[in-house]
């Protein structure tokens, strides 16, 4: 697509192997988005090396897409520089419409082959996770294949209205095998979660017999959960977040998960607890905490 004020847009893709169409990996497709597109392109060396040593097997196909929208992280903005909408709720696009209908449109028609789909995705608000998989429950969804990844939770989620323009869902209706995979941080590199997550789509590559690939780690036996289930924990009082607990971390009722400081004499104005028994799913992660805003989601034990 060409511009008036950069070059030609272009987004670039790398295959792997020859054959049916069988895995899409698609990274970021938002200008903050570096973990997403990190993690593609540590996919990209993995692949390139694996396809010189002949370990992807024969008559299958992988593309990888580590950028969807370079101009924005250039800029460094989270949704297109030019009108702030979201490459990601445009699928399955339009080739006549507004700048980033059109690049869903191109990107979709590429990718919507694929038997199976897997998208770096980010969430709507800052924060840590566990890394995941996440799935859109649209009637196609597969929850058996998901726990394939070896990841330590898959979750589901009935999708609103608006949910129907994004690329999961598209790839679902579409007949492909759709997986939103959740690592760790957005906006910066984070290695561990990067390493656990490349670990998590080869081991899965190579359980659906499309690569030859011994993992790190034999990978965890995934729980399965509904979002719905997720306890939020709220801040009671705008100030400076002190978080003593972190993602993954098992946690009692009661226990002190972090507490927010006054930010002029810093003392402690709420001590920020733990409602129920569970795991940290989710935890705010910026230095400064709005009253009522979303600190901590809580995976609660059975």
């Amino acid at each position: 697509m060409e511009s008036p004020y950069r070059g030609t847009f272009n987004i670039e893709g790398f295959r792997f192997g020859e054959g049916e169409k069988t895995v899409a990996i698609v990274g970021a497709m938002r200008g903050d988005e570096i973990q997403q597109q990190y993690i593609c392109a540590r996919l990209v060396a993995k692949l390139t090396e694996l396809e010189q040593r002949d370990c992807i097997e024969e008559g299958k196909s992988i593309l990888v897409i580590p950028s969807c929208n370079p101009f924005s992280m250039n800029v460094s903005k989270r949704f297109w520089a030019m009108d702030g909408t979201d490459i990601n709720r445009m699928f399955p696009g339009y080739d006549k419409g507004e700048t980033t209908q059109r690049i869903a449109a191109a990107l979709f028609e590429h990718i919507k082959d694929f038997k199976y789909g897997l998208q770096l995705a980010s969430f709507y608000m800052s924060g840590d996770f566990v890394p995941h998989v996440r799935m859109l429950t649209t009637g196609y969804e597969d929850v058996k294949t998901a726990c394939l990844f070896g990841l330590p939770f898959v979750t589901k989620r009935k999708p609103l209205p608006f949910d129907t323009t994004l690329l999961n869902y598209n790839w679902q209706i579409w007949g492909a095998k759709a997986f939103s995979i959740y690592a760790g941080q957005t906006n910066h590199v984070e290695h561990e979660t990067s390493n656990q997550t490349i670990d998590a789509i080869l081991r899965f590559m190579k359980k659906i017999s499309i690569v030859k690939y011994r993992p790190q780690k034999a990978g965890y036996e995934s729980i399965v959960f509904d979002e719905a289930e997720l306890v939020n924990v709220k801040a009671q009082r705008a100030g400076i977040f002190y978080r003593m607990a972190n993602v993954g971390d098992r946690v009692n009722e009661g226990e002190t998960l972090a507490q927010i400081l006054d930010p002029y004499d810093s003392s402690v104005i709420q001590q920020v607890k733990s409602p129920v028994d569970g795991t940290v799913f989710f935890m705010h992660n910026r230095p400064l905490t709005l009253e009522y805003s979303i600190l901590f989601r809580i995976q609660k034990n059975d």
